[in-house]
């Protein structure tokens, strides 16, 4: 048996169908499904049952690859340690980001990771809060950019930076700094179900103590809502870091709120027994120092050991 083997079957275990296993580990199907028959013939038990669709672990096969997975793990800390020792950041980290922060953040710091990092592989995928904690716990993503559910004890959050929410409205207010009060929800855009930006909007405003709640736009893109709202379709609320680069005319439709001001803040967030420390923890640095003045600590990120 060897590692290989075992990376195939965490992708079968993942995909439940040879050939889309086959593709993400960038090989063919006849080779996939050779080199697992062959190591279970090694073991002499079977590991999926092929009969069903999807195909599905056997009893012993659930077992097996739980154990497949440790073993990935411990031989990605193996792997690790050699390269601290080589004082080397490199390899591949996969980052999940949510779509709320990903068109706003990423542009800041990427060129600047790039150009220190060149050895790094960044593979980013913009998902929302559900799939990103379901893929770190797979361990198909290394680390997540996102705000950190609480009370999760599977999980370890590094914080980033914390921003306001700001309103985002093409009609005038008669006063400088809003409540939630002041805003018509019947004129609130919001974006659709499963976005957390979207229930952190909803629990601010209170909005599931209107009975006559009737919002007509829903959408997956924040600069869909607000180019909606340019088009005096309604109003919609934005996280701050989305008027970095607005326009004057864009930013006289942007009102605060009062105090205590709705914010956020954005973490990144890893498993409780994450591997790529150095990588993480110069992912972390390198975007807090490329956020604007107003917005994170500047502090030097510490990716904790335990």
């Amino acid at each position: 048996m060897n590692l290989q083997q075992m990376e195939y079957l965490l992708a079968v275990d993942q995909h439940r169908h040879f050939a889309r296993a086959a593709e993400a580990c960038h090989v063919t199907q006849p080779t996939l499904s050779m080199m697992i028959q062959k190591l279970e013939e090694e073991l002499n038990v079977k590991i999926f049952d092929r009969s069903r669709q999807p195909v599905c672990p056997t009893e012993t096969g659930e077992l097996l690859i739980e154990q497949a997975r440790n073993i990935l793990h411990e031989s990605a800390v193996f792997k690790e340690i050699a390269q601290e020792a080589r004082n080397f950041i490199g390899g591949e980290l996969k980052i999940g980001v949510i779509p709320t922060i990903a068109p706003y953040l990423l542009p800041l710091f990427i060129q600047s990771f790039y150009s220190e990092f060149p050895q790094v592989h960044l593979k980013i995928s913009e998902l929302i809060t559900e799939q990103i904690l379901k893929k770190l716990e797979t361990g198909e993503l290394d680390v997540g950019i996102l705000v950190a559910p609480e009370n999760d004890k599977t999980i370890k959050e590094i914080p980033l930076y914390t921003e306001a929410f700001v309103v985002y409205s093409p009609k005038s207010f008669d006063k400088e700094y809003l409540i939630a009060e002041d805003l018509d929800v019947n004129d609130l855009l919001l974006l659709e179900e499963g976005h957390c930006f979207r229930s952190q909007i909803i629990r601010f405003c209170e909005l599931r103590k209107t009975s006559d709640l009737k919002i007509e736009y829903t959408s997956g893109s924040l600069e869909t809502l607000r180019y909606l709202a340019d088009k005096q379709l309604g109003i919609t609320i934005l996280p701050e870091l989305a008027t970095l680069h607005f326009t004057k005319d864009q930013m006289a439709k942007v009102k605060h709120f009062a105090l205590p001001r709705p914010v956020r803040k954005i973490s990144l967030v890893i498993k409780r027994d994450f591997v790529k420390r150095r990588l993480i923890a110069a992912l972390g640095d390198k975007i807090i120092s490329n956020l604007p003045t107003k917005l994170g600590t500047q502090n030097e990120i510490i990716v904790p050991l335990n």
